[in-house]
């Protein structure tokens, strides 16, 4: 592959590579400084490129490889993250009024409940091992075939499995018992608080039922459930979204908040 093709490729390649980074990190810092790192090794180790992979699985081998350093060091968020961030936000004048601000003046500052969905998946995967975490985005999000997440991570298939196995499980537990929008007894209300805070004359009720989760959280089986979380997740780049720079204030945010906490 030539210099010139590399780059060409590289450039579409890195949108997705960026916002993978971004969901596994929690910090856009760390997601922008591994998408460099990724170019300059992969551009130093181009001659050694076969093709015996598609250059996007060899460059998210790079890029996770570079990331799970970073990612062993720190612990993992704890379940209940919404709850502690959301009081700490309460208490927090600096945090809200720069939210608001954005919400007013960015183009990118509207509250959406889908992406607040997204958002949310992110704060809570990070509470699961650093592996079933990996497996989750990769295969569910960016629709990575088995085998090639086992060439990412570096691992058999059989424990690709195990892990995407085990990750679904515990984040459907999760959800099941915390999300309000599938559980009426749910403990986590965040968007509907939210939405009233940046939405105050759009009724909630109204916007859920757009969600194809929230219609069919009565009947649905879990799994289900968890399947129409992750096509709203896929659906929803966190750079590109109409709530983008907000969401982004919102898991600065959170990641501050966690690195004094765990």
């Amino acid at each position: 592959m030539t210099t010139e093709l590399f780059n060409e490729e590289f450039k579409g390649i890195s949108g997705k590579l960026k916002s993978y980074l971004l969901r596994i990190t929690a910090s856009l810092h760390d997601a922008e400084d591994i998408v460099q790192d990724t170019y300059v090794r992969a551009s130093e180790k181009l001659h050694t490129f076969r093709g015996e992979s598609s250059l996007k699985t060899w460059l998210f081998t790079i890029a996770s490889n570079l990331a799970k350093d970073n990612l062993r060091a720190q612990k993992r968020w704890v379940e209940n993250v919404t709850d502690i961030c959301r009081e700490e936000a309460l208490g927090n004048p600096e945090f809200f009024s720069e939210a608001m601000r954005i919400s007013a003046t960015s183009t990118q500052g509207a509250f959406e409940i889908k992406e607040h969905i997204t958002f949310c998946f992110t704060c809570i995967s990070k509470s699961l091992p650093l592996e079933q975490q990996l497996c989750l985005f990769l295969k569910e999000v960016y629709e990575f075939k088995v085998s090639e997440v086992a060439a990412i991570l570096d691992v058999s298939e059989a424990m690709v499995k195990y892990y995407l196995h085990t990750g679904r499980a515990r984040m459907t537990d999760i959800f099941d018992s915390r999300c309000a929008l599938i559980n009426k007894d749910g403990v986590c209300h965040q968007c509907s608080e939210l939405n009233g805070i940046f939405n105050p004359k759009q009724k909630f009720q109204e916007e859920v039922v757009k969600i194809e989760m929230a219609r069919e959280a009565e009947t649905a089986g879990k799994e289900r459930l968890f399947d129409l979380r992750m096509k709203i997740v896929r659906g929803i780049d966190p750079f590109e979204s109409g709530a983008a720079e907000l969401q982004l204030h919102h898991l600065d945010h959170n990641r501050n908040v966690m690195e004094k906490y765990v």
